[in-house]
Parts: structure tokens; C-alpha cells; sequence
């Protein structure tokens, strides 16, 4: 499970991450990450997760969310302090096995946490 101060809970936490935040995708997942302000390194990172109905039922959604709560868990001390992270599912994940969902998050995560070349935004 993800640590209660790893949580994000705010609706506009979520809209900032997915807005302004670097993207990167894969076939089963998405991720949104925005560094840091300054002055924000006593802030842990905050997280958070959108699986929507097209992932499937509930019971489907709620273990792809289980899933990747404890999949980032794992790389929690890869993200910068202060960040913020917004992991969405794609409809495949609900049929993605553990293994492919743990390599996409990954992949995901090292675009994102890889310096930004100075061509592309």
C-alpha cells in the first residue's frame, strides 16, 4: 500500500500533474510528472491514480488500481521531492499481467525522470 503522505487527494493536484506535467505512455499505462517548485524539498512526492470504467468493472478497476499502488510504492524514492505523479490506466491494463504492468510503469517512469532535452517540451 501506498504511505498516507504519498497520497494525492486533491482534485486540483490532479488537474495541475495531468495539465502541466510531462507525459510519457505506454500500452498499459500513462504518466503525468511535475517537478517540483522551488523551495518544495521537504514536501514528499505526491501520487495519485485514474482507473476508469473503460479499464473494466469495478472489480477489474480496483485491482488495476491495487496494482499500480503497489508498483509505484517501489519506485517512490525515484521521484523527486515535492513532485507530483499522476498514473493513469489505458482500457489493456485490465487484462495486462503483472509483469507487463510493472515494465510499462517503469519504462513510464524513466522518460519522465530522464533530463528534458532542450528540442522538445
Amino acid at each position: 500500500m501506498l504511505p498516507s503522505g504519498n497520497r494525492m487527494r486533491r482534485r486540483d493536484d490532479f488537474t495541475l500533474a495531468v495539465r502541466r506535467g510531462r507525459r510519457a505512455g505506454r500500452p498499459n499505462v500513462v504518466a503525468h510528472l511535475l517537478p517540483p517548485d522551488e523551495g518544495a524539498e521537504a514536501v514528499p512526492p505526491l501520487v495519485g491514480f485514474i482507473v476508469s470504467r473503460t479499464v473494466g468493472n469495478a472489480v477489474v478497476r480496483n485491482s488495476v488500481r491495487r496494482r499500480l499502488r503497489h508498483l509505484v510504492r517501489r519506485q517512490l524514492d525515484r521521484l523527486p521531492a515535492g513532485s507530483l505523479l499522476v498514473v493513469r490506466a489505458n482500457p489493456a491494463a485490465g487484462k495486462a499481467r503483472p509483469d507487463e504492468l510493472a515494465a510499462d510503469l517503469e519504462s513510464a517512469l524513466d522518460r519522465l525522470l530522464r533530463p528534458a532535452s532542450k528540442g522538445r517540451r
